[in-house]
């Protein structure tokens, strides 16, 4: 397949140093490695608080693993398909994507994310998928105004949702006096209407038809958010990568905290199909799973190993009949068996590890900080935001842009740096004046 198109740049004009060996996805690719955005990742929570201990995973690990997965799908689809090569993905394309498919997460995980949507929802709401485009394009200082200034096809690859806030939000949300679960804040999966020229840019490639189905979504009600339908070829491979550095890597964490049991494996076991595990040999890694013995975790991590790849095995190239454009008409596919494996261990993992009295009060927690931050932001930003953004927050030209531009900030933060923020401004006797505040 001819790339020309796909290797385009918004900026018309990249930085092409003399004699570069790298093609443009491996530029990509080493962008997104050297952005501030990439190293912040290693102090955002993943699941289990970063400052907890220094053996479960960060955002850092997990989009690494991410990456790592996603190269073994390709390897696994370029030998058992090999029709379909001049489509697929180059190694340094899949590994832009998916290292960078968790960028524009806040710090504290999902709660941070829920609580900035709590005060943004006005104003085009906040959603992490949808900040990781905008970070990628506008905010990432590598260009004066397109962020990394990344291929048309490596942002394509990003984009998992094509569709905007408005268009998929549900119609109630909580009232100020509710006492809902702060869950009910949960963002629907969409990119912001501020980003409508940058979509324009990415699927101009695309046929009118193509485009149009491509940007279908099943709208919302009155209570629930709408959802998009549809992913490109490369975002589908992201996405099973994902799911199985969820699945499996959380479980792993999980085991070596004793936080799932043997008792627990053997409930997965019975979940699933009986012949699809014996085939896929999974009895015989118990044991391995859960060894005791200190000098004997390397078992456990062959057992990992083996889990993800009898998952990465499975999967294939469908051709899906619906585009003209194989780049959105092929995706990759696990077996179903899989599939429902994957849902089972990311199930286990909600029950045991995320609904934990104690992760529960550390989500609290960062969500608290995180509505508290926005709020004084957005009410002294021309005084106490650091530059660029104290400029960009004076000079806005409304306070919908304004909310944006604080939630950008925020959005920017560590874990740690937010606690730091909180405690300067809201518990007496800590923080210095002479600290910059400045995201770390």
């Amino acid at each position: 397949m001819k790339n020309s198109i796909w290797e385009e740049r918004r900026s018309e004009k990249s930085l092409n140093r003399k004699a570069d060996p790298r093609t443009p996805f491996e530029r990509d690719r080493a962008r997104v490695i050297h952005s501030a955005a990439f190293r912040r990742l290693q102090s955002k929570t993943q699941i289990l608080g970063v400052s907890e201990g220094d053996f479960h995973r960060t955002r850092l690990t997990h989009s690494m693993e991410v990456a790592q997965i996603g190269r073994g799908l390709l390897l696994v689809i370029e030998r058992n398909q090999p029709t379909f090569q001049e489509w697929l993905p180059s190694t340094a394309l899949l590994e832009t994507i998916c290292l960078s498919h968790d960028l524009g997460h806040p710090p504290f995980g999902h709660g941070g994310e829920v609580a900035l949507n709590s005060k943004l929802y006005k104003y085009g709401g906040f959603e992490a998928n949808g900040q990781t485009l905008r970070l990628l394009t506008k905010l990432e200082a590598h260009t004066p105004r397109y962020g990394l200034d990344l291929t048309r096809r490596s942002l394509l690859g990003v984009l998992k949702y094509p569709v905007f806030y408005e268009e998929v939000c549900k119609k109630n949300w909580p009232k100020k006096s509710s006492t809902t679960s702060r869950y009910a804040w949960f963002p629907p999966k969409c990119i912001f209407d501020t980003e409508k020229k940058i979509l324009n840019w990415l699927l101009s490639p695309f046929n009118y038809s193509d485009r149009n189905l491509f940007c279908e979504y099943f709208p919302p009600n009155e209570n629930e958010h709408g959802a998009s339908k549809h992913l490109s070829l490369d975002t589908s491979l992201m996405e099973l990568a994902d799911d199985i550095a969820y699945g499996v890597h959380d479980l792993e964490d999980a085991i070596a905290l004793k936080l799932i049991t043997r008792e627990n494996w053997q409930e997965v076991r019975k979940a699933c199909d009986s012949s699809w595990w014996k085939a896929q040999n999974l009895g015989s890694l118990e044991d391995q799973l859960f060894s005791s013995a200190d000098d004997q975790s390397s078992l456990r991590k062959q057992a990992i190993g083996g889990i993800v790849h009898s998952l990465i095995s499975s999967v294939e190239i469908v051709v899906q009949k619906k585009f003209e454009n194989p780049l959105l008409d092929l995706n990759a596919k696990l077996s179903r068996e899989s599939l429902r494996f994957i849902s089972i261990l990311k199930g286990m993992v909600f029950r045991h590890v995320i609904q934990l009295n104690s992760v529960q009060l550390s989500n609290y927690r960062g969500h608290h900080i995180v509505r508290k931050l926005f709020e004084i932001f957005l009410q002294e930003g021309a005084l106490i935001l650091p530059d660029p953004f104290k400029k960009k927050f004076t000079t806005s030209s409304s306070e919908k842009e304004a909310a944006r531009i604080v939630s950008d900030y925020i959005a920017g933060m560590t874990d740690s740096f937010a606690n730091k923020t909180y405690e300067k401004l809201f518990e007496p006797g800590k923080g210095s004046v002479f600290e910059k505040n400045r995201i770390n």
